[in-house]
């Protein structure tokens, strides 16, 4: 057997080992820009959350501030505002596109057409949706046709409520299971 045929291979194959080794250890000592960027990034987030439960707590301080000003009798304007208020700059986070208030279409399995029928009927906000009962939605649906009697509304009012609540995350996570609006 021929030694240095089997020992040649060996040794320029550790000596390679070692110098790619090194090399790698040169270069990555340097290399933190990436988790200074998701640190920054991460620091970000965090201020952008303190700031929004800032304002939420601001808004939910003012919010109960009118209804003991409406509770008391003092101011009926205020008696007369929404419970919870649209914004529009969260939900477009949360969904990644444009979205408008009290638009039906948000609600999983609600298309231009159901829209127009349940506009029609006399829904057209979040609010309205949410306090129509199942049985209701669906007699609306068997009024339009065949091709909307088949739709399930069983989940349409809880989603309205969460779009009308703005608890955009959590409807997003509901219809994710979802399946035509049916869970």
């Amino acid at each position: 057997m021929n030694i240095p045929c089997i020992l040649i291979p060996v040794l320029v194959g550790l000596i390679c080992g070692i110098l790619g080794y090194l090399l790698g250890k040169m270069n990555s000592k340097g290399d933190d820009s990436l988790a200074s960027s998701l640190q920054a990034d991460l620091d970000a987030c965090k201020a952008n959350t303190k700031n929004l439960n800032a304002k939420i707590s601001s808004l939910e301080d003012d919010l109960a501030s009118k209804t003991t000003i409406s509770a008391s009798g003092q101011s009926f304007a205020s008696a007369t505002a929404p419970a919870f208020l649209f914004d529009e700059v969260l939900a477009s986070t949360v969904y990644g596109k444009k979205i408008k208030e009290n638009d039906l279409k948000i609600v999983e399995g609600i298309g231009p057409k159901i829209e127009a029928l349940l506009n029609a009927a006399g829904i057209a906000t979040w609010q309205e949706l949410s306090e129509t009962s199942t049985e209701k939605l669906q007699s609306i649906l068997n009024a339009g046709g065949e091709n909307f009697a088949i739709h399930n509304p069983g989940t349409w009012a809880k989603q309205a409520f969460l779009a009308y609540q703005g608890k955009w995350q959590e409807l997003k996570d509901w219809q994710q299971g979802l399946l035509g609006g049916k869970e």
